[in-house]
């Protein structure tokens, strides 16, 4: 009986907005006359449609500090996904020199382990280095998902500064392959490939991609970071040089099969996710000193399952489980002992009044290098969602994730069966209780929880006494656990205007990169390090896209307040540990515990639309992420309390203009007109913040065309990044390309099978 009552009035709510609308002459699509007859009222009732909110603004004003990127457009250019997050707001993309070079993220003063990066709201690094946002291609992705500050349920995790959360296209209903290449400047070619298939009939469902790219990365450099050191030890800087030894090659493909709209599941697939790579290592954590021979090669396969369905064992009850397991390997080679300039010649020294090849320890950083780095990682996330009332809803989620590590050294074969062996297993369970209330114009969501860490080590060293060998066996153990919790509320003051806030309370546990290492980028191992606890928090607003008849305007603006305990950053440089303008001896660097900071600033964007031709948009963030511990443990006053943290960009801005023309060669063409320009306040890289160690402010401006051809399926593209050559840096002052220009070519096939 309550069901057919049920029944009843959502008939009556359907049909109510319709006889509201009749009641007014202007409108023309759905007047009815009161002698209107049976037929002419269900012809009415055709022409209703249910309106939501869109995906992106849903996501946007549900509470979160959130930004929505959608790939669409920029999947027809030559972009890569990072390129794309580094114009939104709020996100800089520090990355060591061009394609391939290692990457780490910063929304508004939060990085490293503090930041999730996901595909899928699985993490990143369980797919390997070589299935990265450098390489996955936009047109694979559906859109990103940017959140600073607290996370929604299904990105529970470690987290505290936020994430980056990659949707991968998930779309079957049609049978569909696209295809795209591009070449361009520094021998840099890619493509990729994506398909999907489905049988009506029996549910089942295909869709796979893959893409290749290769690049040599020889771009010229001019700035301070290129030295030139002659025989007599005399340094020439700036010295401009083309980079060598900076080959690139990356190649990954995703594969899933399935069952979608089903009895038992809403969507069931599974799949394979492979890839690889080889990179040749150019230089250091600086660039002050060129390596020759210097290179990694990486492979990762990684299986996939993912179950969702609503209505699990009872109405209202959802599940959704994404797990993969990965096995991953990193292959490190370093073994010329000749020490060399930026113009590839090996560097001189005077020795007996000859001149003589200097030689290094053994390698390029250090004594020769030949390890290998095995991974075996488990990553099994879980959500089992109660809808308790209308708008009510209660969620119960666990992540659970463990990485098996197995370091050898290859060169030294006695230790090789002794290899070191690591295991870092995360357990985190957390409740999410999300609400709706007054009339739906607000929405509550509090979040709480709990999670487990654990760390073992077991290691091998060798020691002589005496000309006797000995092995010594060393274990290390962690093991802690703490509480989180946080809460986030938006409220729909008038039509389109949002206002949105968070805050949270919760702990970061240091990843295995951080705690153990990671050669391939330079990164050596510290295991004191400590959880960092964090304490944000989020004020701000979301108003649009307001319509003035052809102009359409949106605003964005958002204040944070983030107190770190613990900090877990790249360790920085004293100056007082280094001679004078050089840089030579920071070739590699550990994450630490910083101790306090404090990071206070604000986002905002404008966006701006006309007669849905001319699309623009300008967004700047401004933080100061300063070093508040007064004393050290000893009780002296730190000599650069109140300091901003060096190495990290604190003001960044972009502006974005798009032009639409139709029908300009052809008709039912297309011919989109592009022009980006981004900016990049002046920081200092090291403590102490010497003049030498200044990188200066930077302006760069890029320019693209594409042009879709009548019939939907080809269009073709030119970009010109950085069209005025600018000299443009990154962490630790490291020259990033100069201009290039880059060509690309689309084509879809939507009629096969």
């Amino acid at each position: 009986m309550f069901k057919k009552y049920t029944s009843f009035i959502l008939f009556l709510l359907t049909i109510l907005p319709v006889v509201s609308q009749t009641s007014n002459p202007k409108n023309k699509a759905l007047k009815i006359e009161k002698t209107a007859t049976k037929d002419t009222l269900v012809k009415a009732l055709k022409n209703v449609t249910i309106q939501g909110k869109p995906k992106k603004q849903k996501i946007e004003t549900s509470g979160f500090a959130v930004a929505i990127i959608e790939t669409k457009e920029a999947s027809l250019r030559n972009l890569t996904t990072n390129e794309l997050l580094d114009r939104s707001v709020g996100v800089r993309v520090r990355q060591n020199g061009g394609i391939g070079s290692n990457v780490e993220y910063n929304l508004n003063g939060m990085s490293g382990s503090a930041i999730g990066i996901f595909i899928d709201g699985i993490e990143i690094s369980t797919f390997g280095s070589s299935f990265n946002l450098n390489n996955i291609p936009p047109s694979m992705i559906e859109r990103i998902e940017v959140y600073k500050g607290i996370l929604p349920s299904h990105l529970t995790g470690d987290y505290v500064g936020g994430a980056i959360n990659v949707v991968l296209k998930k779309d079957v209903s049609k049978n569909t392959a696209t295809a795209a290449v591009s070449y361009g400047s520094f021998q840099t070619f890619q493509s990729d490939l994506g398909v999907t298939l489905r049988d009506k009939k029996t549910g089942l469902s295909f869709r796979g991609s893959a893409f290749y790219t290769y690049t040599d990365n020889s771009f010229e450099t001019w700035g301070r970071s290129t030295t030139f050191v002659n025989h007599l030890q005399q340094i020439t800087r700036p010295y401009r040089a083309k980079r060598f030894n900076n080959t690139y090659k990356a190649v990954g493909g995703r594969f899933e099969a399935g069952i979608t709209d089903t009895k038992w599941a809403d969507q069931f697939f599974i799949g394979y996710n492979g890839s690889s790579n080889y990179t040749e290592i150019p230089h250091g954590i600086t660039m002050a000193v060129p390596y020759v021979g210097r290179f990694n090669e990486t492979k990762a396969h990684a299986l996939l399952l993912n179950y969702t369905k609503k209505n699990f064992l009872a109405q209202n009850l959802a599940l959704n489980v994404n797990a993969v397991r990965s096995e991953r390997s990193t292959y490190l080679q370093d073994t010329i002992s000749f020490a060399y300039n930026w113009d590839g010649s090996i560097r001189e020294v005077i020795e007996f009044g000859e001149r003589v090849p200097l030689r290094t320890n053994g390698g390029q950083q250090g004594p020769k290098t030949m390890t290998n780095t095995d991974r075996k990682i488990t990553n099994v996330r879980s959500n089992l969602g109660y809808l308790i009332a209308n708008g009510h809803r209660i969620s119960l989620n666990h992540k659970y994730e463990a990485t098996n590590r197995k370091d050898e050294d290859l060169l030294n074969p006695t230790l090789r069966e002794l290899a070191t062996k690591s295991l870092v297993t995360k357990n985190i369970i957390s409740l999410n209780y999300e609400a709706e209330s007054f009339n739906r114009k607000l929405t509550t969501n509090i979040l709480g929880k709990y999670t487990n860490n654990r760390t073992n080590q077991t290691k091998f060293d060798i020691f002589t006494t005496d000309g006797v060998n000995s092995i010594v066996k060393s274990k290390s153990t962690t093991s802690n656990y703490n509480f989180g919790y946080g809460a986030t509320a938006s409220y729909q003051v008038i039509e389109k205007l949002f206002v949105i806030g968070s805050t949270e309370n919760s702990y970061i546990m240091p990843t295995e990169n951080q705690l153990f290492g990671a050669p391939e980028i330079n990164i050596l191992s510290n295991l004191e390090l400590e959880p960092e606890k964090n304490i944000n928090y989020n004020l701000g607003f979301r108003w649009g896209l307001i319509d003035f008849k052809k102009h359409k305007v949106s605003f964005y603006a958002n204040a944070f307040w983030r107190n770190g305990f613990n900090k877990i950053t790249q360790q920085a440089v004293d100056v007082s540990e280094i001679e004078e303008e050089s840089d030579a001896d920071i070739q590699t660097t550990r994450y630490i515990n910083l101790g306090k900071t404090q990071s206070r600033g604000f986002e905002a964007e404008i966006i701006y639309v006309y007669n849905n031709k001319l699309n623009a948009s300008v967004n700047f963030s401004k933080f100061n992420n300063v070093f508040k511990l007064e004393r050290d443990n000893n009780g002296q006053p730190h000599t650069f309390f109140g300091q901003q943290v060096p190495n990290e960009p604190f003001l960044t801005a972009n502006a974005n203009i798009q032009y639409r023309l139709n029908s300009v060669f052809q008709k039912k063409s297309i011919l989109n007109l592009y022009y980006n320009t981004g900016y990049v306040g002046e920081y200092y890289v090291v403590w102490g913040q010497p003049e030498w160690s200044l990188t200066p402010s930077q302006f760069t401006h890029d320019l693209g065309i594409s042009y879709g051809f009548p019939s939907k399926k080809l269009i073709a593209s030119i970009d010109v990044k950085n069209i005025m050559n600018a000299e443009i840096y990154d962490n630790f002052s490291i020259q990033k390309p100069g201009r290039g220009i880059y060509f690309k070519l689309n084509y879809t096939f939507s009629k096969f099978l």
